[in-house]
């Protein structure tokens, strides 16, 4: 019942909280899955794009952290072809930082400026990293591409 209440709470306050670019709605009745999307931050090769993401909340929820997933195709260096992403925060300590006070926004917020800035140095694709920092113009035009034609 811990995990319903808290989220519960959790989506209780995204509704009435602007959330600058962010949305989260259950999937089914004990919350099991919820769907978010993300708008992409301006000034950004993803810029305008809607990004759908998967949460999968654990049982154990919030003392172990959700599994969150792109739904949406993304050219990334810490976003794998999958959608996995590259984020200590999503894991559990002693290698990750999560705590259960952070929550589902916290965590959407992070991914959302993780699309900010890119983290080449904890790279989920190492070739899409490199072209990161070597040939950044390259990297952004991909991006963008992969936007437009995914994220619209």
């Amino acid at each position: 019942m811990l995990k319903q209440d808290r989220l519960s709470r959790e989506l209780a306050k995204l509704a009435n909280t602007e959330t600058n670019g962010i949305c989260v709605f259950p999937k089914d009745d004990n919350f099991s899955v919820m769907e978010a999307q993300i708008t992409g931050p301006e000034n950004t090769a993803y810029e305008r794009g809607v990004f759908k993401l998967e949460i999968i909340i654990p049982e154990k929820y919030p003392f172990t952290p959700p599994s969150i997933k792109f739904l949406t195709k993304i050219y990334h260096p810490n976003i794998d072809d999958s959608g996995r992403i590259c984020l200590d925060l999503m894991k559990m300590p002693p290698n990750g930082g999560w705590k259960p006070i952070i929550g589902i926004e916290a965590l959407l917020i992070a991914i959302r400026m993780l699309l900010e800035t890119p983290n080449p140095e904890d790279p989920l694709m190492v070739d899409i990293a490199e072209e990161y920092l070597r040939f950044n113009d390259k990297f952004k035009r991909k991006a963008r591409e992969y936007t437009e034609k995914y994220a619209k």
